[in-house]
């Protein structure tokens, strides 16, 4: 059974239940809890009364500065939602690691964003140092992963769509939500994991809702790809995409043929005249509740609830 971990500005704690243990460690990153897995441990079996956990006030459990890398088109439903036809390629991207904030932080939107997307997706934290040239089977991932978190990949889309910009669209301050929990998992619990279903609702509207069974490229195949370029270290961050359901979603062919006719400027701007009348996106005042979980509880990552502000 995975270990669900908390973490606050006064520590470290494992969770169980609706009560949580402090975690007697010096550790101050998360890669440092990693390699002090005696004290997680400890921790776990520990007898004492322990501390509500509705009392604490939940931070990221990725600290930073980390490595923050995400999938792009990586499940079926948003592949279709996208336009997409035929194969899709692997494909990454890096978000900046200042844009991590804690589960129950609010999502800023800056002045210049009017089409403030979300994007519920599983985040893979790893556990050892991922080499470029590393080749990642199935049976490997408990060697390289070692624990899953809930993240938002929050989404600026005009300055994705005009710029093709991902780095920016998707960095800015507060645009990861993470957690409430790390949780670290058990080899047993890696055969689960097609049984994650991730949900994301906004005002209690449920939006996204899939398996991992959706998903293109799975976690020991991405992670295969990414070392062919780029080395992961303990601590660090692997987005791995999003399900169906988020706010952009392509035309219809026909108009999207219109479209590829005009000037650049033209096609923008009467693509966002439209996208102006779409009311999913996400405004002051929206609260966004994201979960993942295998329906039998084996492995619960908690619940993101995080409220919507302008900045000012």
């Amino acid at each position: 059974m995975s270990t669900n971990i908390l973490r606050t500005a006064d520590g470290w704690w494992v969770v169980r239940d609706a009560r949580a243990v402090r975690i007697e460690t010096k550790a101050v990153t998360t890669a440092e809890l990693l390699a002090d897995r005696a004290a997680v441990e400890e921790a776990a079996v520990s007898g004492g009364p322990g501390t509500p956990v509705a009392g604490l006030v939940a931070l990221s459990p990725v600290t930073t500065p980390c490595r923050v890398v995400a999938q792009m088109v990586n499940y079926r439903s948003h592949a279709r939602d996208s336009g997409f036809t035929g194969d899709i390629p692997a494909a990454f991207f890096r978000k900046a690691s200042g844009s991590v904030s804690g589960p129950g932080d609010s999502i800023v939107r800056p002045t210049h964003v009017q089409f403030l997307d979300y994007e519920v997706e599983l985040g893979l934290v790893m556990g050892a140092p991922l080499p470029v040239g590393t080749v990642v089977e199935e049976r490997d991932l408990p060697t390289y992963v070692a624990g899953l978190v809930i993240t938002n990949d929050v989404s600026a889309r005009e300055v994705q769509l005009t710029k093709t910009q991902f780095y920016e669209s998707k960095s800015y301050p507060t645009f990861t939500p993470t957690g409430p929990y790390l949780a670290l998992l058990e080899p047993d619990d890696f055969a689960h994991f097609l049984d994650l279903r991730l949900k994301l609702s906004v005002n209690g509207d449920l939006r996204q809702d899939r398996t991992l069974a959706d998903m293109i490229v799975r976690p020991a195949q991405a992670l295969t790809l990414l070392a062919r370029f780029q080395t992961l270290a303990p601590g660090d961050l692997l987005l791995t995409g999003t399900p169906g359901g988020t706010a952009l979603k392509a035309p219809p062919k026909p108009v999207e043929k219109i479209g590829s006719l005009l000037p650049p400027a033209v096609k923008w701007k009467a693509f966002f005249k439209s996208q102006a009348r779409n009311p999913h996106y996400l405004r002051k005042g929206d609260v966004v509740t994201a979960t993942i979980a295998t329906p039998d509880g084996r492995i619960d990552l908690g619940e993101q609830r995080t409220p919507v502000t302008d900045s000012n």
